[in-house]
């Protein structure tokens, strides 16, 4: 075999094997393997990780040594058997209390978007995401789908406060936001984003507006309505009136929507928005020709399996604000997943 043919196979076998690499994560996290080696005062050996968790000998040591490979798992010698520890990636990320923790996030990420992955090649047939086939579930009305009972809501709130844990102020310190002193955070779920915003700039107020079922979990399981700089208003952004505000904020918004429902939300926005305020974007933005960044694109194809919508480049976003009336359009991409679009009214 010649060194490019191997190279080639190789690679396949990299992207073919890649769903196997996700369930290794996603199994540990929920049997919760991180949490127990963060809590143990020494590494611990398979049989004693096995009888804590309730899990099979024989599983939990493959799943175990399938963790050292990955590098989340650290393996040595105790008394002639294997022990393991979290490495730092584990200890930071995939811990349920570290203040960079991710497990959240992954844990939605296995249950609801792996199973609606599964159904990738009826999606690219039909054009539409798959709820129905993955739950059962119609998805006529979208948030209906996603937020399917209250558990799922739930998750999905504390996925995205993940997410805003890590890359909240980046993307709000990619413009200066100080100048907009009342600042509406639509679709802001938990307020994550909202407490990141505060801090930045200590000297705005937030209105955090989503549906009744979302800021009734907000109030009663985050700790962001405890900041009186942060206030909660329910209400649906595409037909009830919407507060007024200095700035809007719609970060992972439009990539849930159709253009069509994109353009009619930024119309309603502009209508609301004071005279020289605006609206700043956050979504992650798709390269100049569609194909890059890989995450971006990959995000993209979970559009089409979860939601209405799609991620889209920089010059797609200016040809949805400038049809709805708002003007100096500038994207800064700010070093992380995410990248924010202001325009001004």
């Amino acid at each position: 075999m010649c060194s490019q043919e191997g190279e080639g196979y190789r690679l396949l076998k990299e992207y073919a094997n890649g769903f196997m690499v996700s369930q290794v994560l996603f199994a540990a996290c929920e049997l919760g393997v991180f949490e127990l080696l963060a809590a143990a005062p020494e590494p611990l050996d398979s049989a004693a990780v096995s009888a804590r968790l309730g899990a099979s000998p024989r599983g939990t040591e493959l799943l175990l040594d399938a963790c050292v490979s990955l590098k989340l798992l650290q393996a040595g010698v105790r008394g002639g058997k294997a022990v393991y520890a979290n490495t730092e990636l584990a200890s930071t990320y995939l811990v349920r209390g570290s203040p960079r923790s991710q497990r959240d996030m992954l844990m939605y990420t296995g249950r609801t978007t792996y199973v609606c992955w599964g159904h990738l090649a009826e999606a690219v047939r039909e054009g539409r995401n798959q709820y129905l086939k993955a739950f059962g579930i119609p998805s006529e009305e979208l948030f209906s789908a996603i937020y399917r009972s209250e558990g799922e809501r739930l998750q999905f709130m504390r996925g995205l406060q993940d997410v805003w844990r890590l890359e909240g102020a980046r993307v709000l310190a990619a413009f200066d936001l100080s100048p907009f002193r009342v600042i509406c955070d639509l679709g802001g779920g938990s307020g994550a984003l909202a407490k990141a915003c505060v801090s930045l700039y200590p000297g705005c107020r937030v209105i955090v507006f989503d549906i009744p079922g979302v800021v009734q979990m907000a109030r009663t399981h985050f700790s962001a309505s405890e900041d009186e700089r942060i206030s909660f208003h329910e209400g649906d952004f595409f037909t009830d009136p919407l507060p007024e505000a200095d700035l809007y904020i719609l970060a992972r918004v439009l990539h849930d929507w159709t253009d069509a429902k994109c353009s009619h939300l930024l119309e309603r926005l502009y209508q609301a928005c004071r005279t020289g305020g605006g609206i700043l974007v956050i979504e992650s933005l798709l390269d100049a020709d569609g194909r890059g960044p890989l995450t971006t694109v990959l995000y993209s194809l979970n559009m089409l399996v979860q939601t209405e919508g799609r991620e889209r480049t920089p010059a797609q976003y200016r040809a949805l604000l400038a049809p709805a009336g708002f003007r100096d359009v500038r994207c800064r991409r700010a070093g992380g997943i995410y990248g924010a679009v202001l325009a001004r009214k």
